[in-house]
């Protein structure tokens, strides 16, 4: 592959892990009423890291070397996909409305950037990055607030929430910070091993049982297939190769192209007000990822 072929995928890399992640939560609209979370989540970590195998297996790419390194995937996996999957899954289980969760899952650039901006001059966020998460922030709540009322807030779905919140954001700063570079297939089949390791004991203590409906079945492969196999490979192969505070301020598109994703599939509304936010998060993440190449965070 020419060195101009390899560069324009890079710059694709985002243009499609938006859509694709943005996916989740029109999978859980399919699947939800027909298993429960953590059961459907451990099921989906164990066909994913099949599927890794058979690719590993055919394609034979290198394994970490370093024992440490294993150490460190594993922990990005528990953070990444067991912590952030099983508590925004369990959240809306237990009655919170997917633009609740969105909006405090949407967050993550603002605490990723708090975090960074304490620990020294070389995490510094630049003035510019702060204006454009802000003006992020703004934009999320206009296309999101509609539906703050869709869900009954109680003191456990939104303490699922906040660890799904703090799970992710802390999952991706250790992986930028301990994770060195590796096989894209190999890190995933690590990390997802660990999820469901930490995440199959708890299937007992569900209510419920799987039922094999065609909408979970569908919900399913696209899980595994779109979301895990393709989304987290995206989103580990952004977090090498980008600033955290870049990474994560791609989050805010999520929201927005799930609204929109909504609105094509079921019907939901789509309103000025939330064109407009979708205007200001666009403009928000320009600001945050066009900053300087010598700005914050790029050791993170």
């Amino acid at each position: 592959m020419s060195s101009s072929a390899g560069s324009w995928l890079v710059r694709a890399m985002p243009a499609v892990f938006i859509p694709v992640w943005s996916t989740g939560f029109i999978v859980a609209r399919y699947g939800m009423p027909h298993a429960p979370p953590l059961a459907f989540l451990s099921l989906r970590y164990a066909l994913s890291v099949l599927c890794f195998l058979v690719w590993i297996a055919w394609a034979r790419p290198a394994w970490p070397r370093d024992r440490a390194q294993w150490g460190h995937l594993a922990a990005t996996g528990i953070l990444m996909h067991a912590g952030y999957l099983g508590g925004v899954w369990a959240a809306v289980r237990f009655g919170m409305g997917a633009g609740t969760i969105a909006l405090l899952v949407g967050l993550q650039p603002v605490l990723t950037a708090v975090w960074l901006s304490r620990q020294g001059e070389s995490h510094r966020v630049s003035p510019r990055q702060w204006a454009g998460l802000v003006l992020g922030l703004v934009g999320l709540l206009l296309v999101v607030w509609h539906k703050l009322g869709a869900g009954e807030v109680t003191a456990w779905n939104l303490a699922l929430a906040l660890a799904a919140l703090l799970s992710i954001t802390a999952g991706t700063l250790y992986q930028k910070r301990h994770v060195q570079p590796c096989d894209v297939r190999t890190a995933n089949a690590i990390q997802l091993c660990a999820a469901l390791v930490v995440t199959l004991p708890f299937v007992p203590f569900e209510a419920g049982a799987i039922d094999l409906h065609p909408h979970l079945l569908g919900a399913m492969a696209w899980s595994v297939v779109g979301l895990t196999v393709g989304g987290s490979s995206l989103l580990y192969l952004l977090i090498q190769r980008g600033a955290a505070t870049q990474v994560t301020s791609l989050m805010y598109l999520v929201p927005p192209c799930t609204a929109l994703m909504a609105w094509a599939l079921f019907g939901e509304p789509l309103t000025a007000v939330m064109l407009c936010g979708m205007v200001l998060i666009a403009a928000a993440v320009a600001l945050v990822v066009r900053a300087p190449a010598r700005g914050p965070d790029t050791s993170a």
